[in-house]
Formats: structure tokens, sequence, C-alpha cells
């Protein structure tokens, strides 16, 4: 419902507009020449950002999301939102979502399907150049109600320290202010808003929080959000320090190799405390810390993944790279006759009539006579065997790997060239025997690995 008070001048109030200005001018002046996007629900503090911006002559735009969680409510807000934008002369921008259906497709709660759909239509909205920064109208008592949140859910430093006022492209102006003082000055300002009765439904925690305890918190001391916001200034300057500790022994103990992060894990059983050091040093990758610390004790060979890396042991260190993202699902891939390139999924070259010498890593030259085509390019498979080039008995692909010591992540990778059902080369490592370039050979052909393209070993 839209709700109008007006309230009696008051000079802490009226300072409002002059604090936030100068917050601006002091550690956000970019803001003032930027296209800003607000992100506005038409509650109060949206409704108090998109307004202060607009008496601080700044280039807004509204953004405002339509969840249709309310009814005839939502699209009350919507319509707030529009009509907001004209007084202000300001863009509006919106979209509507089906909240609950994704939210069920998806698995999680109404409230963090919420924050997804928005996120990304904000991301969405920055990318089209709708804004250069997205707004939002998070304030002081949104970060103690933060803090408890994770605090009750069990955090690091990082979940104490606040919500941060800059995180990339989304800045939040409004973080020193609190809730009393943004309703104190749209009430001075005789401004509506919308009122969204759901805010107090103490059934959702951040509600419960805010209704039941906060309240009990601010009535130990007058200035407890002033103490509290200095508590988290502090934190979050302990975290800076534990970051930069984290940063040197990440320099000392990883070592990368293109995508590859490679780290000993006789230095990570050294860690004190493990399981803190651990947390920070590859939090990144998202992986579990408990499952971390059974890698370290697990044979060679064992493996977990997070949803963009995979991490395994491999002999006495952790090997960590990106998940690949397939370009295609083709298992593999036909080469006829009359190609001389191929990009993908390793990148090839082939030359008929060339008898050079090449480096077995680089490339192979093949008597072109004994293939049958199209050849087949194919990852390789359980139960896999070739003859190696100066052996007349056939060999295991995994008993080969292991005796060349290939890690973990590179024979997953392995591609083979393959004619019929027989092994030509395993790619980047060896040349089947009954391929080789003899004395009876009339024609060869050489096959090249791309420098980009070629496996590591």
């Amino acid at each position: 419902m839209e709700v109008f008070l007006a309230l009696e001048k008051n000079f802490y109030f009226s300072r409002m507009l002059a604090s936030f200005e100068e917050h601006i001018d002091k550690h956000f002046p970019f803001l003032r020449q930027a296209r800003l996007l607000i992100a506005i629900s038409g509650g109060i503090d949206s409704v108090v950002l998109a307004r202060l911006c607009d008496q601080s002559g700044m280039k807004i735009a509204l953004a405002h999301c339509n969840f249709h969680l309310r009814g005839a409510d939502s699209d009350d807000d919507e319509e707030f939102v529009r009509k907001l934008g004209t007084i202000l002369n300001a863009p509006v921008y919106t979209q509507h979502f089906d909240t609950r259906k994704y939210a069920a497709e998806k698995g999680m709660s109404i409230q963090l399907a919420a924050r997804e759909l928005r996120y990304a239509w904000f991301g969405r909205l920055l990318g089209e150049g709708k804004g250069a920064y997205l707004l939002t109208a998070h304030h002081a008592d949104d970060s103690l109600e933060t803090f408890l949140i994770n605090l009750s859910r069990g955090t690091g430093i990082e979940g104490l320290s606040g919500i941060p006022a800059v995180n990339g492209k989304i800045i939040r102006p409004l973080l020193p202010f609190s809730r009393e003082t943004l309703k104190g000055y749209l009430l001075e300002q005789q401004w509506t808003w919308r009122e969204d009765v759901s805010n107090s439904d103490t059934k959702y925690l951040r509600n419960k929080i805010r209704h039941q305890m906060v309240p009990e918190l601010k009535s130990l001391s007058p200035d407890f959000l002033k103490q509290f916001g200095r508590t988290q200034q502090h934190l979050a300057e302990c975290g800076l320090i534990v970051e930069n500790y984290i940063e040197g022994l990440r320099k000392d103990l990883f070592r990368q190799e293109g995508d590859r992060r490679i780290v000993a894990v006789d230095k990570l059983e050294q860690l004190h405390p493990q399981e803190t050091c651990l947390y920070y040093l590859f939090r990144e990758f998202s992986f579990p810390v408990a499952e971390i610390q059974k890698l370290l004790r697990a044979m060679s060979g064992k493996k977990i993944t997070s949803e963009k890396f995979i991490m395994v042991r491999d002999r006495e260190h952790l090997l960590i790279e990106p998940i690949a993202q397939e370009e295609t699902g083709a298992s593999y891939f036909f080469i006829t006759d009359d190609i001389r390139e191929i990009g993908y999924p390793v990148r090839l070259l082939f030359s008929e009539g060339d008898n050079d010498v090449i480096n077995p890593g680089n490339g192979v030259t093949i008597d072109k006579d004994k293939l049958n085509y199209p050849l087949k390019l194919r990852k390789w498979e359980k139960g896999d065997y070739f003859y190696p080039l100066g052996m007349t008995n056939r060999k295991k692909l995994s008993k080969f790997f292991k005796d060349e010591k290939v890690p973990v992540l590179d024979k997953n990778n392995t591609w083979l060239l393959c004619s019929g059902d027989a092994i030509v080369w395993v790619i980047g490592y060896r040349l089947d025997n009954r391929f080789k370039v003899t004395a009876e050979t009339v024609n060869t052909l050489k096959i090249s690995i791309h420098s980009e393209a070629k496996n590591e070993n």
C-alpha cells in the first residue's frame, strides 16, 4: 500500500542531503558524472536513495523488479515506481519474474530466487549500457542484520565485516545512514512510498532479527549502531591483514602452468591452523575444506569437483584447473583425407610428403598408406591399448600413462587419433609402432600439434 506521512522539520534529518553529498564527494566522486541505475522497490530506503540522487543533481534511471509475489500489490508497486520516474524525469526499466516457478525449478528459497533473478537482470541492464553503476539502498541497519544472520549460521571474518560499499559496479552509498535517519528525512520531505506488509512477517529470519533483536540491541546504548559500525571497520581491516598473509602463502605454495594450479601436499600438511589456511587458499574454487583435507590423505587419482573446478591428487601434488566447457556434445570427431587443419578439440596441422623429423611431443610422421579414412579423434577409454613406438607388444594405455608419470588431469584430457579401431597416435605422447615410417613407406603424412594445443608433459 502507498503511504504518506509528514514530520516537522528536524535539524538532524535536514542535514541528510548535505551529509549524503559529502559522503558521495569523499568516497564516490566518480558517480557525479556517470549514469546511475537505481535498484528500486518503492519502499522507504530505495525511494530516499532515488530522491537524494535526484536532489544532488545526478543522472539516474530506475530499475524495478515485479516478482509477482503479492498479487495486485506487486503491480501497484510497479505503477508507483513508474510515476516516480515521471516526477524525477528519469527512465524506468521494469522486469517481470515468475519467482515461485524459478525457485521450485532451482530448489531454492523464494528470497534467494528473487535475489538471483534481480541481480542477473541488473547485470544485463549494465551490460546494455543503461547505467555505468548500479546503486542499491542498503544502510547501516541492513549491515547489522546481515552480521547477525551470518553469525547465527557460522562464518569467517568476511561474513562479519559488513556489506561492502563497492562490489564491482554495485555501489551502496547509504551504508553510513540508519533506517531511522532515512525514514525521518522521507517524512520531513513529505514523500510517499510503498509499504510491503510481508516485511513485518517474523517467520522470515531477517524480519525476526529486525523487529525483535535489533531494537533490544539499540536500547543498550544511544550510539549502538555507530559503535557497531566501527567494530565492523576493525574486522574488515583484520580481514585485509589475513588476505595479505594468504596472498604471500599462495605465492610460496602455488605453481601455475596455464590454467592449472599445482601445490605440494606436504606443504599444505604443514599449515597451521590448517582448516583456516585451506579455506582462504582455496575459497575461489569453492571446494569444501573437509573434502580438501580428505584429499591430502587420499591415494593418487582421487578427485573432488566444484561447479567450475576440479581438484585431483596426483602423487605428491594437488592439481586444480577449470572444468572444460565443451563446445559440442560430440564424443568423437571424424577427419577425412582432404582435411589439412582442424581447430577443435585439438588443433592439428596435416601435410603430405613431409619426412622431416619432429619432436614426438609436437607431432608425428606416419605411413599414410596404412591409414583407413576417415580417421577418428576421441578421448581415451578404459581398456584401450596400443603398440608404443619401438615395441612389438601391446600395452594398455592406463599402464602407459602410469609408466610415463602422466598427471591425472593430463591423462583425462588426452585425445587419440584412430584408424578404424586401431590407435594411431596418443596425441602429444607416442606413435603406435604399426604406423611408423619404414624403408618400404611410399607416402607419408606429417601431423603437427599447434603450440597452443600441445599436451603438457
